[in-house]
């Protein structure tokens, strides 16, 4: 059976470095969550493993139980059950996560990072939540704004779920 398609074409753009792509909405989130290799390794494992999206009970189904690049997953926002598929895997010596990007069906078009970074030099963690994103349905187009404040909320939960210290 042949996949669907991402429902847009920027699909990497939310890799650590690359430009915006233009005629979405960005955003970039990031919260220090303590410090030390130990709680990097485990935020990184946990995050491959959908805590975020499980920490504030979005999280319906996945076809792999680590996130791993071409993992459907599925997320449930109310009554709607959004289509993902995770774009890429980072898992480099100082960064640690996975992107996804929606499908057709998902209320909004664009891509989400989930990630936490270590800095040898003061072993500082930090979580990060980074995306970009237009309406993909009426009713997201019609929401406008508050959309755009319930996604960073969201996003600031994602980075509540994370282990601490």
């Amino acid at each position: 059976m042949p996949r669907a398609p991402f429902s847009y074409a920027e699909v990497g753009a939310t890799k650590p470095g690359g430009p915006w792509p233009p005629g979405y909405h960005h955003f970039r989130l990031r919260r220090r969550i303590g410090a030390g290799r130990e709680l990097f390794e485990r935020a990184g494992r946990e995050i491959r493993c959908y805590r975020m999206q499980r920490g504030i009970g979005i999280f319906h189904s996945a076809s792999t139980p680590t996130a791993e690049p071409d993992t459907e997953l599925t997320v449930r926002l109310g009554p709607i059950v959004a289509p993902c598929r995770v774009v890429y895997v980072l898992d480099e010596p100082d960064v640690r996560g996975f992107a996804y990007g929606t499908l057709p069906g998902h209320p909004e078009i664009g891509e989400e990072l989930f990630a936490v970074e270590y800095f040898p030099d003061d072993a500082a963690v930090y979580g990060i939540v980074a995306a970009f994103s237009r309406p993909g349905a009426w009713y997201t187009r019609l929401g406008g704004p508050a959309v755009r404040v319930l996604q960073r909320l969201t996003a600031e939960a994602y980075l509540r779920t994370l282990p601490r210290r």
